[in-house]
């Protein structure tokens, strides 16, 4: 079982942190949210990665090049170039990276690593989110449906307080609750989902709409925590929460 993480989107509301890195990359502490995706994904079993690169594709490429030698400690000897690990990462993941092009749609980007998949059920999301879902939970859930997509939903905090209020006149202000449920990624689907894609497939709108009109998409709702890498507020925050040690995400 793979877990696909689409990487290829430009991140433009989270400029400036994204003018030169994709925001797959983009920190939260000292490692790029990616990391922290894969490490959470990897504490589950799930240690066979797919990365869909786009904008700003090769930065990716370059930073699982060189990961173990930025991890590691090492001795190298100078005159022959033989080196030697000494102490290695503790990763023990396999990372296809695979270029899907600059402006493909997400349907698009799974389109082209359908010759990457090679069992039935796999895992998919985003590259900026982030929750304490329980993956294995959420692939039993799957199974025993037998449906072909699951999607998670999960009910972020509203951005906004609630006024109450009679004949204009402002009773009191209500805390800011959670919303209703959205897609918050960590998905799970058969392979036939590749069937309904073709390269120029909008995820959400062409293939998602689909299959609710055909009864095969189902969700799984998580009640727990969950944030997504979207704007500059976003970054500011998951920095706090990792900075305070409050990081929901973080069970490794």
């Amino acid at each position: 079982m793979k877990v696909i993480i689409l990487a290829g989107g430009k991140g433009t509301r989270l400029r400036p942190q994204t003018n030169n890195i994709p925001k797959a990359l983009v920190k939260i502490g000292k490692h790029p949210i990616i990391w922290h995706i894969m490490k959470y994904y990897s504490h589950y079993g799930f240690k066979k990665f797919i990365i869909c690169l786009g904008y700003k594709g090769k930065a990716l490429r370059d930073y699982f090049l060189n990961y173990i030698y930025r991890f590691s400690d090492f001795t190298i000897d100078l005159r022959n170039s033989d080196i030697h690990f000494n102490k290695k990462t503790n990763e023990d993941w396999k990372v296809t990276l695979v270029d899907t092009g600059l402006e493909t749609t997400k349907g698009g980007r799974i389109k082209q690593i359908e010759n990457y998949l090679d069992t039935e059920i796999n895992l998919l999301t985003y590259a900026d989110g982030l929750s304490n879902i329980n993956i294995k939970e959420l692939v039993d859930f799957h199974k025993n449906h037998k449906r072909i997509l699951t999607i998670t939903g999960v009910s972020p905090n509203s951005k906004y307080g609630k006024i109450i209020e009679k004949d204009g006149k402002v009773i009191k202000f209500e805390e800011k609750k959670r919303s209703s449920l959205v897609n918050g990624g960590f998905m799970v689907f058969n392979k036939k989902l590749l069937d309904y894609i073709d390269l120029d497939s909008d995820l959400e709108r062409d293939v998602f709409d689909y299959l609710v009109n055909i009864g095969e998409l189902m969700v799984y709702k998580h009640n727990g925590d969950w944030k997504c890498m979207d704007t500059e507020k976003d970054y500011l925050e998951l920095n706090d929460l990792w900075n305070k040690k409050d990081a929901f995400w973080k069970i490794w």
